[in-house]
């Protein structure tokens, strides 16, 4: 049992066992997401610890993090190190504010969204309701109200 649990996993191994397709385990590992060696005889070979950094991968995803943020993060651990339960905590802590932003920015979005664009609309001038005489205009392009960063 013990050597099986140290056998390292072919890209389809870890495509079955991630449900991910083969060729998105080479994007990933293109993107410098997850590692692989090359064997004798040329092939892929995964160490196990990719199983948990492409489930990582999958969250991070989901919650919209970027792929280059999700290997900003993997890059603080070490290399071919399974992520620990508190290395996650961590990395998603870190990714806690800008999630928390993106909410707020979207919330505003769909209070907005039945009665203004945030004046972002190229076909008026001004908006007698948000943007009196384009007074928006000063502060740049787009949907100001909607986006204020």
């Amino acid at each position: 049992m013990t050597a099986h649990r140290h056998r390292e996993l072919s890209v389809g191994e870890v495509a079955a066992r991630s449900g991910l397709a083969v060729s998105a385990i080479h994007f990933y590992e293109a993107k410098g997401l997850i590692r692989s060696r090359r064997n004798a005889g040329n092939q892929r070979r995964f160490n196990r610890d990719v199983l948990r950094r492409v489930a990582i991968i999958k969250v991070a995803q989901r919650t919209g993090i970027s792929l280059a943020e999700i290997r900003d993060a993997f890059d603080t651990l070490p290399e071919f190190h399974s992520p620990t339960a508190a290395d996650w905590q961590r990395l998603s802590a870190s990714w806690r504010r800008a999630l928390d932003e993106r909410i707020t920015r979207l919330t505003r979005l769909r209070d907005q969204l039945d009665h203004c664009i945030g004046c972002g609309c190229l076909s008026m001038n001004d908006c007698p309701l948000r943007n009196p005489e384009d007074e928006l205009a000063e502060r740049g392009t787009g949907p100001q109200l909607l986006d204020p960063d």
